[in-house]
């Protein structure tokens, strides 16, 4: 069955939408054709967070709350959802939801442009946690930019959140609102609006059936940074395939030599899962972006796109994934250290997609990841360091060592590498390695980072490497 129409619920309301313009945004959306302008537009390309609205989706039978921002994502992604936004947070009766009652308790607002979008960022850590500590609360608003607050009142009225009643209205509507979203039964869409082409399939097979009947596609994971076409070049863009409605590229396998995981995983669900295995890998995960890019942003997205600065990239490189690329009638398995072949540019071809990335478990590796940014929390990469060490007797056997921020792709040291094989763990071997990383790069200067001091970091982050594995303990700023 094929839709145009994009069915989603709204107040407790199904509501439809006949053949969108695909390239609207549901930020637009939600303040031109709603007419609610809680919702405010900030920066335009998901960093600042005043855009956050709340999307809740049936998940096992349950309403799974995610906030995301409004300001780079698409109308037709509504579609089989719920749509939260600031407003609808006040009861029928006019009393306020508890976490709006705690940002006027504890002052958490000043000028107030930026006040929905930390309300619905705190919405959702309401909904999807039992208690709220200072690191899942400073996670929960890591994507909102307040200029006025500094931020502590906003943290208190969090933090006051533990003492009051968790049953608010949506929790007492509950059986309701899944009554409703399994009401709505999702098809494949299909949308033509003044030549602008969207669609959504459900299944490998349907997507196979679009890419040979239609060219000039975009395909949409998602769209962290596909968005930005519209939003910032402010072109359009002719033709969308979602992906993120196939449920056979969402998953995350685990045997006992690698993790297999689904093109269009969320990047917020894979981090739960790569923790158990490369901490630092996760680490850096809870650096890539915010919550609320994390919710959608993907990491088969985040390779496509091919960014020397894609935090996931230099991981991968050193931990020698793979990526397994499906075309019309094959598929084949491409090693991540030959998948990058210029500025933006892989091996994927016309009409292939990426359907799963293995990443091999280094069980009795050392396994350090390292990011540096002009700002800890919702900031883009200057360099991105990754290590990966066979080290047997106190002897490298074997390294594995990739920078991001350091070249037009996302590149694993090689000459680094080389100089590291059979010599022993000591801090002269890493001093002399680190200079073999002149041979490997030759960064360039930019508004981030010039490329003298990106030489200097990614030398020093060898070196921090080697304390690290040395002292056994370690040095991090928290």
């Amino acid at each position: 069955m094929i839709s145009d129409t994009v069915k989603f619920l709204l107040n407790d309301k199904i509501l439809e939408i006949n053949n969108p313009n695909p390239n609207q945004t549901i930020l637009n959306y939600v303040r031109t054709e709603i007419k609610k302008t809680g919702t405010k537009e900030g920066c335009a390309e998901g960093g600042c967070g005043a855009c956050t609205v709340v999307l809740g989706e049936l998940v096992n039978g349950e309403v799974k709350y995610s906030a995301i921002n409004s300001c780079i994502s698409f109308v037709p992604s509504l579609n089989g959802k719920q749509l939260l936004i600031v407003e609808d947070l006040v009861s029928n009766d006019g009393k306020l939801h508890p976490v709006q009652d705690a940002m006027v308790k504890f002052h958490g607002s000043q000028c107030g442009f930026c006040t929905p979008g930390f309300v619905m960022s705190l919405f959702s850590m309401f909904k999807n946690n039992k208690s709220y500590d200072g690191e899942l609360i400073k996670d929960s608003i890591s994507g909102n930019l307040c200029r006025c607050t500094g931020y502590r009142p906003i943290i208190d009225a969090a933090k006051s959140l533990n003492k009051v009643d968790k049953k608010d209205e949506f929790s007492k509507n509950k059986n309701k609102i899944i009554k409703l979203l399994k009401k709505i039964k999702t098809k494949n869409i299909y949308i033509n609006n003044e030549d602008k082409k969207f669609f959504s399939p459900k299944t490998i097979k349907d997507l196979k059936n679009i890419i040979k009947k239609n060219s000039n596609l975009s395909f949409l994971a998602g769209g962290t940074d596909l968005s930005l076409t519209v939003t910032k070049e402010r072109k359009e863009i002719s033709c969308i395939v979602n992906l993120k409605e196939i449920r056979e590229l969402d998953f995350i396998r685990v045997n006992k030599n690698y993790i297999e995981v689904g093109a269009t995983t969320s990047l917020i669900e894979f981090e739960n899962e790569i923790k158990k295995y490369y901490p630092d890998f996760y680490s850096v995960l809870k650096r890539y972006g915010s919550v609320q890019i994390r919710s959608v942003g993907t990491i088969g997205g985040n390779i496509a796109t091919a960014s020397p600065i894609g935090d996931t990239l230099p991981i991968l490189l050193s931990l020698n994934a793979e990526v397994l690329i499906e075309g019309i009638n094959k598929r084949k398995l491409v090693p991540i250290n030959n998948f990058f072949i210029g500025y933006r540019k892989t091996k994927l071809k016309k009409n292939e997609f990426i359907r799963s990335i293995k990443i091999p478990l280094f069980k009795k590796n050392i396994f350090k990841a390292f990011k540096i940014s002009k700002r800890f929390d919702d900031d883009i990469s200057s360099i991105c360091g990754s290590f990966n060490f066979e080290i047997i007797n106190n002897k490298i056997k074997k390294a594995y060592i990739a920078y991001g921020g350091m070249a037009a792709v996302p590149k694993r040291a090689r000459a680094c590498e080389e100089i590291l094989k059979n010599k022993l763990l000591t801090i002269n071997t890493f001093i002399k390695a680190k200079d073999y990383l002149e041979k490997d790069f030759m960064p360039i200067g930019d508004m981030r980072a010039s490329k003298e001091y990106r030489l200097e970091v990614a030398k020093n982050l060898l070196i921090k490497c080697f304390v690290e594995i040395n002292t056994k303990k370690l040095t991090r700023v928290i």
